[in-house]
């Protein structure tokens, strides 16, 4: 027993002798007493939160702001940043040292000294070697469209804590919010520039002109990525139309936008029919943590107007047009069928900025949390936090992650006690 917590195993840095803290997992955290920390009894215990710098193509976030550094520095944490990690954020090595933050000169040596590492995007296939047994990435990871990587943290035994299956009991998915929001606002604005013929599209502006109709607009699914998309389509004065199964969410978003758009039940037939008609099509799909279901068959996508334009934001969970695939910021649209297909993974990197000053908004608290009182503890407190542990000692316990990869699903309280019912979180 561990402050009260049963644990299955053994904390793999004190079976291997390695003379380190226990893991985070298997131990509570630390930190001074106040704010999220206030009320611990055990002693406290700093913890090393790393942050490496991003090498995805083009993205240019990264997972903490000099003052989120401030902050778990002023609560006993020790924060190592890669050199150079928020320069495209434009924030200086020099600001986070300012903030009490650690600069290291390679991601090698952050996840090294790390227990518990922030990053933005996945890990990529250069940082596998660093991952170990017990260490946390708290990402955004989408395993559901990343077997490799599942496969890398089980075979790993890392703890791999997914800022989109963060779920509040209401459903909604706050460390996903911010940067749906900035995904859909920019959704509309890259296809308009993928309509100027200039740049391969039918020559459409988004608003037409006087006597001229505006471009057809159709965005498929009416979340938080689809309404902010048709927010900003109605702004350009095009011509919308948002599909979703939820009438709740369609009467929102008219009344929200007085009426300026058109809503539409989704299904089979609605959606053939209006995607044909489309000069623009924004996939806005999400089913939490699994893949996303395929809307737009490539049948359609043949009758579709030559020069339209797919901009598919689902597609960092597979996409839901069947002829999307994942292309990047330095090669971001291809031709299939006459129709452009613009499918970015990281769309908000485009803005990094602002991006990365949304995310960390959100992220915080709970990286505060975790180092404060350590994992277990952690999860036991909040159970929206709990549904974003994805694998833990070499398991799954995500359901809809294991059922994409034909895996086996643990839950996650066969692995950690928990104090409320399991089918409270895990269904």
């Amino acid at each position: 027993m561990e402050g009260g917590i049963r644990l299955k195993r053994g904390c793999p840095d004190e079976k291997a002798g390695r003379g380190r803290k226990p893991c985070l997992w298997h131990r509570g955290g630390g930190g001074r007493k106040g704010g999220l920390s206030e009320g611990k009894s055990r002693e406290a215990v700093e913890v090393n939160v790393g942050v490496p710098r991003e090498i995805v193509d083009k993205e240019y976030r990264v997972a903490l702001t000099p003052q989120g550094a401030h902050e778990l520095v002023l609560e006993g944490h020790r924060v190592l940043v890669e050199k150079g990690a928020g320069e495209g954020s434009s924030i200086t090595d020099e600001e986070f040292s300012s903030a009490g933050a650690a600069i290291v000169p390679s991601a090698e040596d952050v996840y090294a000294e790390s227990e518990l590492i922030l990053k933005v995007k996945e890990p990529q296939e250069s940082e596998f070697p660093f991952l170990r047994e017990g260490q946390i990435v708290f990402t955004f990871l989408h395993l559901a469209a990343h077997r490799r990587l599942t496969e890398e943290l089980l075979k790993r035994r890392v703890i791999g804590l997914a800022y989109e299956t963060v779920q509040k009991p209401d459903g909604s998915l706050p460390l996903l919010a911010p940067m749906s929001e900035v995904a859909g606002r920019m959704a509309p604005q890259v296809g308009a520039h993928y309509l100027e013929k200039m740049n391969g599209g039918r020559g459409l502006l988004l608003g037409g002109a006087t006597g001229v109709p505006p471009a057809n607009v159709v965005i498929l699914g009416a979340g938080i990525v689809g309404s902010h998309a048709a927010i900003l389509a109605t702004g350009m004065d095009a011509h919308v139309i948002v599909m979703d199964k939820s009438v709740v969410k369609l009467r929102y978003l008219e009344h929200i936008l007085h009426g300026r758009v058109t809503t539409l039940i989704s299904n089979k037939m609605n959606v053939r029919e209006m995607v044909r008609q489309a000069d623009l099509v924004v996939g806005a799909v999400l089913v939490p943590g699994a893949r996303c279901p395929v809307l737009v068959g490539e049948d359609v996508v043949k009758d579709m107007r030559p020069g339209s334009v797919v901009v598919d934001v689902s597609i960092d969970q597979g996409g839901c047009v069947m002829t999307s695939r994942p292309t990047t910021h330095s090669e971001p649209v291809y031709v299939v069928h006459d129709v452009l297909h613009y499918c970015v993974g990281n769309i908000p990197g485009a803005v990094p900025h602002t991006s990365t000053f949304a995310l960390t908004n959100v992220t915080l608290p709970y990286v505060t949390m975790i180092a404060d009182l350590g994992l277990a503890e952690a999860v036991r407190r909040d159970p929206s936090l709990a549904r974003g542990v994805n694998t833990i000692e070499g398991r799954i316990t995500n359901r809809p992650v294991a059922e994409a990869h034909g895996m086996e699903y643990e839950p996650l309280e066969y692995i950690l006690p928990l104090d409320y019912p399991g089918n409270e979180i895990f269904g």
